[in-house]
């Protein structure tokens, strides 16, 4: 079982709702010797005034929610308001599943289309296909300045409840008509299991929601069975969510009583360690873990704790650095608080929080280690600022604001002009999907021919993009012609077999992944190391 987790305590959230919305009991409680707080009553009057004299009529909600914004903003990045749409979605996510019709769609050139149907949903038996346009709900129109969130909100709904659409697909002259019953349909974290070769298998951790660790365990399990020998985990781009999580799923690769992450604050409650409990599934062969700028909070807990114990090898880039913990407070009129409350640490005693005194810069944070050649050890990257911390088997790592892979990889997605004006166009996803309407027999492991590639070059002169001759001279004289091969690829796959099998033809041209593919022995190096008593990492890390 794992170890207690952080509490929620209603009762002060319920205390800051009323200093929020103006008791003058909340005034006296937060007043100081030091400094007198501002009287509540003027903070009343001051929304009379906006109330009565805004140029254009304003819920009053929408002037208190903008105060707790701009009052939250000056703590720190990641203590928020969520405003009762914002804590209902978050709360939906956490749980892992809604009620649906089990779709993925994206506003694309300014019509509601379908990117793709998830296996075994309504929408999957009913025939719903990738590149299909809604263009009905209920027999109501989709307006052009429809968002994808207002469609989504027509499209979900009570279980067992029906809703009637209306779709526009490539190849039919008249629309078709569907009325599909909404199910739960699950919101996965592990959308992607599969095997890259006969024992290498690779899994894909999105987030980290209350199903997490059962979405991996399950994954485990599929690609054991088909052979897997050694795993890659792939946590790029993943932005975290629930610390219980976070353990639970350190623990699949952890032995017994390994400390995962403690945290620390300024309350009591706030000091806790958390330890692997050692009662599920364990996988205890070589892993390589991949990283990036978009890995943050839970991915970092994770990363850091199988580096800190050499575990398995972190290859990537620096993750993001936030190593600050939220605890999050429901308040009583169906909004919440994420409040910061402690700081987590990694095993090894790390604190990874990048600066955010600049808070553009933290948004918008420029590569750390830009200079660091690819394929560089963190021994022979240079010296990059942060103190300095040891792992189980005496291994230097830093605290230099996220966690600083084993092996520096960058990203194998080059950047090419030609590639992104084809993207911004739609042009791989509407080639897709008229290219399937007449060639219905693909294969899952098929070629850009330079027939194929001239095909699309058509289908973009024909949509008023370029001339096929300048659209060749371009391809020719592009440096990275092949990642343009690979998105036409991609697409077709996707639309075609799913977005799991486009995913594994994607992992082809991956240049992390694939760089990351030929570790594994220094991996399984670093697991073997032997491990140094607590004592010996402590006076070395004091030298």
């Amino acid at each position: 079982m794992s170890q207690p987790r952080s509490r929620v305590l209603v009762s002060i959230a319920l205390l800051g709702a009323a200093t929020l919305l103006g008791g003058a009991l909340g005034g006296r409680l937060f007043a100081s010797p030091e400094r007198e707080v501002p009287p509540l009553d003027e903070y009343a009057d001051i929304l009379t005034t906006l109330g009565e004299w805004s140029p254009e009529p304003v819920a009053p909600e929408k002037f208190v929610y903008a105060s707790i914004h701009g009052m939250l903003a000056r703590l720190d990045p990641h203590t928020a308001f969520l405003e009762p749409d914002e804590y209902a979605a978050m709360r939906e996510k956490q749980q892992g599943s809604f009620f649906g019709l089990g779709i993925q769609i994206q506003k694309r050139m300014g019509k509601i289309t379908v990117i793709a149907p998830m296996e075994g949903t309504p929408a999957y038996k009913m025939g719903v296909r990738a590149g299909d346009v809604i263009t009905h709900i209920e027999d109501e129109e989709i307006k052009e300045d429809a968002s994808t969130d207002d469609v989504v909100k027509k499209l979900r709904g009570p279980k067992g409840t029906a809703v009637r659409i209306t779709i526009r697909r490539t190849g039919l002259d008249e629309p078709l008509h569907m009325t599909i019953t909404r199910a739960e349909i699950p919101t996965l974290s592990v959308p992607y299991a599969f095997m890259l070769n006969a024992d290498i298998g690779y899994i894909l951790l999105r987030d980290f929601t209350h199903t997490s660790s059962r979405e991996l365990i399950a994954a485990l399990g599929k690609l054991e069975k088909l052979g897997m020998k050694r795993l890659v985990l792939d946590l790029r781009g993943n932005p975290g969510g629930v610390l219980d999580q976070a353990v639970d799923v350190s623990d699949v690769f952890l032995p017994k009583g390994s400390k995962i992450v403690y945290t620390r604050g300024r309350t009591p409650s706030s000091a806790q360690d958390f330890y692997a409990p050692g009662d599920g599934l364990h996988f205890d062969r070589p892993l390589v873990v991949l990283i990036n700028r978009g890995s943050a909070s839970a991915s970092e807990i994770v990363a850091g704790a199988i580096q800190d114990h050499d575990r398995g090898l972190i290859v990537g880039q620096r993750s993001w650095g936030k190593g600050l913990v939220q605890s999050v407070y429901t308040l009583p009129y169906g909004a919440g608080l994420a409040l910061t409350t402690a700081r987590y640490y990694t095993p090894s005693g790390r604190w990874i929080q990048r600066d955010y005194s600049d808070l553009l810069a933290y948004v918008n944070p420029e590569d750390p280690d830009a200079a660091v050649a690819s394929g560089e050890t963190a021994a022979e990257a240079p010296r990059t600022a942060g103190q300095t911390f040891y792992t189980e088997a005496g291994r230097t790592v830093y605290a230099a604001g996220g966690i600083t892979p084993d092996v520096a990889i960058k990203s194998g997605f080059s950047e090419s002009k030609l590639l992104s004006q084809f993207l911004a166009r739609n042009l791989f996803f509407n080639f897709a999907i008229d290219y399937l309407s007449h060639h219905p027999d693909v294969k899952p492991n098929f070629e850009v021919t330079s027939e194929l590639r001239q095909q699309f070059f058509k289908f973009a002169e024909a949509g008023k993009f370029s001339s096929v001759e300048e659209l060749t001279r371009q391809w020719e004289a592009e440096p990275n012609r092949g990642i343009v091969d690979l998105a036409m690829r991609v697409e077709i796959v996707n639309a075609k077999f799913g977005l799991e099998a486009g995913r594994k033809a994607q992992a082809e041209g991956d240049t992390q992944l694939q760089k990351g593919l030929a570790m594994f022995d220094e991996a399984a190096r670093i697991a073997a190391l032997p491990k140094k008593p607590a004592p010996a990492r402590a006076a070395r890390q004091g030298s």
